[in-house]
């Protein structure tokens, strides 16, 4: 059994950075495309980033410009760098995944971690 673990979450002052981490749990696990979702209390879960096998990324309009999704390949584990952060960026943050391992390859959610941007 596969997981996402996801690390990095916590509070910060608006126009703080913080920089969230997401590696799969087992060591012959490799992280193929990823993404990054948030879900605000009493919204909907949105996307945020995602990035493809060969390191193409995608960011949406929202954090267009403040955040960044990159992966390293060694260590598969893909992160967000958040800079700027603004109240509205309070969010439970998720990652989503394709995990390959030995004969299989399969798509996961991580348990979400917490990012509260407050003054």
């Amino acid at each position: 059994q596969v997981q996402l673990v996801e690390s990095g979450g916590g509070l910060v002052q608006p126009g703080g950075s913080l920089t969230l981490s997401c590696a799969a749990s087992r060591s012959d696990s490799v992280i193929d495309a990823a993404g990054w979702y948030r879900q605000a209390p009493g919204k909907q879960r949105e996307w945020v980033a995602d990035i493809a096998s060969e390191g193409r990324t995608r960011v949406s309009d929202s954090v267009q410009g403040r955040f960044t999704i990159s992966r390293d390949n060694a260590k598969s584990t893909v992160y967000l760098r958040m800079n700027s952060l603004k109240l509205e960026d309070t969010a439970v943050y998720y990652c989503n995944a394709v995990v390959v391992h030995p004969g299989s390859r399969v798509g996961y959610w991580g348990q979400g971690i917490q990012v509260t941007v407050s003054s």
